[in-house]
């Protein structure tokens, strides 16, 4: 297999364990080169673990783990080829966040003078460069969060593992932290971690799925999702019973959930190959046979929904 066909991570048979703790048993997936891959699972699926042992911070009990072409516990043969952003990364809290960076530029064999030159850059890339001169003290939580991606992002690291890169953001933050994941796409694997389904099934393009430290799913995103999709409708009045059998009755709708009527959910079945937009060309038809008027329509976070089927779960990650 060669460099440009050969997965970033591949993930053969991984088990770890801690005491009687099965933390991860038999997991096995390839992140493919140049995808921004998922890594979804509630608290205890082994999400953490996975992304230690692809660090080389642990070590697994049995499998084999691959990144970027060698062995996992070898992988701090990889200097500046492979970064990654802990979910609670910290920095000193009055030296200059210049400096720290620098230092660490500096410890992976850079020059001061290019390390200056990446890192000014780096802090401008993520709206830290009038920060630069002062201590993470003075960043808010967000802006916090903002420095650990320019951390991960200095270089030019071929694959960035971000754990929980969004946890406790507002939207807006939250919002800059994944366009700054979607620049890099040109030319770096991206591996994040979450909790948050619509963010995944936003930004990425791939996904596996943990639960209990086994491996219930994985592959596209786009295939994980595409037999089951939703949407979600607001009309310009109720619908009867009557006409909500009529919608019912169309190729493809499964079911339809009454939120706050005038707002519905339309569970759509296109597993048979129909195609979205034809199925969704239907339902509009038949809503203005019906005299209603659509307000707002938009795709549902089917992403979830998949999720809750092979977990097993009744509320969100």
């Amino acid at each position: 297999m060669n460099d440009s066909t050969r997965p970033a991570i591949s993930i053969a048979n991984i088990s770890k364990t801690f005491g009687r703790f099965k933390a991860l048993e038999n997991v096995s997936f390839d992140v493919p080169q140049h995808s921004i891959y998922g890594l979804l699972g509630p608290n205890g699926a082994g999400k953490t673990t996975l992304f230690s042992i692809a660090a080389g911070f642990l070590k697994a009990d049995s499998g084999q783990m691959d990144v970027l072409g060698i062995p996992a516990p070898q992988v701090s043969q990889h200097r500046g080829r492979v970064s990654i952003l802990p979910q609670d990364a910290e920095f000193q809290r009055n030296t200059p966040i210049m400096e720290q960076l620098v230092f660490l530029r500096m410890l992976e064999g850079q020059d001061r003078a290019t390390a200056e030159g990446e890192v000014e850059q780096t802090l401008d890339l993520v709206g830290l460069g009038d920060y630069k001169r002062r201590g993470a003290r003075v960043l808010s939580h967000g802006m916090a969060k903002r420095l650990g991606i320019a951390q991960a992002f200095l270089g030019s690291p071929e694959l960035i593992l971000l754990d929980e890169p969004t946890a406790g953001l507002d939207p807006a933050n939250a919002k800059q932290i994944r366009d700054l994941i979607r620049s890099l796409l040109t030319r770096a694997t991206i591996v994040v971690s979450s909790h948050n389904l619509a963010e995944i099934q936003d930004i990425c393009d791939h996904v596996a799925i943990l639960d209990h430290g086994k491996l219930v799913t994985a592959g596209p995103v786009a295939a994980l999702t595409s037999a089951g999709r939703e949407l979600d409708v607001r009309l310009s009045r109720a619908l009867d019973e009557a006409e909500l059998g009529r919608l019912r009755a169309l190729p493809a709708v499964v079911a339809i959930q009454a939120k706050a009527p005038p707002d519905y959910v339309l569970r759509l079945d296109l597993s048979g190959g129909a195609d979205w937009d034809a199925v969704v060309g239907r339902v509009l038809a038949m809503l203005l046979e019906l005299g209603v008027v659509p307000r707002r329509l938009s795709e549902g976070q089917s992403l979830e929904r998949h999720f809750l089927e092979v977990t097993g779960k009744t509320g969100r990650a």
